[in-house]
């Protein structure tokens, strides 16, 4: 299905909305779709990471692959294809309290739940309580912490000691996203790692669960 990841990497929607639909209609298995589609994606994350691609290009990206989902979905549920691709793993995000910002905490979202984690998204400006709780309820895998201002710093912390102190650090990995990340301020709030750009971010969280 190279013409498929071709169509898709190479930002020709109408073409790659085609070729979906062709396929579907030929019985092609729809998760044979989807991993055209990851394929796709993982091309375009590295030419995000090489400055051939920008933003944009990520946000057309997920819009494809929202698209495609809508036309694979009616043949997902009948017969041997209505079996839900696995989950790499579970996915807690939010912007911390303080903080507002969530242009990148979106653009993790969307990557992640692409790249076939169970994502659940607790929006902007996020008590440190409600990290806690969320994580005893949806038990992620992993946490990503999300904030823009230095500020966030201290609410990150806030964090990640609390999930220390209920003995459930080791259980789960924690990682911070934002402009102002530095190893310095990872290693201040206790994170596992920190990431400045989406991409970076959701390539750290697959090889912690591969």
């Amino acid at each position: 299905m190279q013409d498929l990841v071709n169509a898709v990497a190479d930002m020709m929607e109408d073409e790659a909305m085609a070729l979906t639909k062709k396929y579907v209609e030929q019985g092609v298995p729809a998760l044979q779709i989807i991993d055209a589609y990851k394929d796709a994606l993982s091309i375009i994350g590295k030419r995000f990471e090489e400055c051939k691609y920008f933003v944009p290009e990520l946000i057309l990206a997920g819009e494809m692959m929202k698209a495609a989902t809508e036309i694979i979905k009616p043949a997902m549920k009948g017969g041997q294809s209505n079996v839900e691709a696995p989950t790499l793993g579970r996915f807690l995000i939010g912007t911390v309290e303080g903080d507002i910002h969530d242009i990148g905490k979106d653009m993790v979202h969307m990557l992640m739940d692409i790249n076939g984690f169970e994502v659940r998204d607790l929006g902007v400006d996020v008590p440190a309580q409600r990290f806690w709780d969320e994580y005893k309820e949806f038990q992620p895998d992993i946490i990503g912490m999300s904030g823009l201002l230095t500020l966030a710093f201290e609410s990150m912390k806030q964090v990640a000691d609390g999930l220390k102190a209920m003995g459930v650090r080791d259980k789960v990995k924690v990682i911070i996203g934002g402009g102002q990340m530095d190893e310095h301020a990872c290693k201040y709030i206790g994170a596992d790692a920190f990431a400045t750009d989406a991409v970076a971010g959701v390539n750290i969280c697959k090889k912690w669960v591969s």
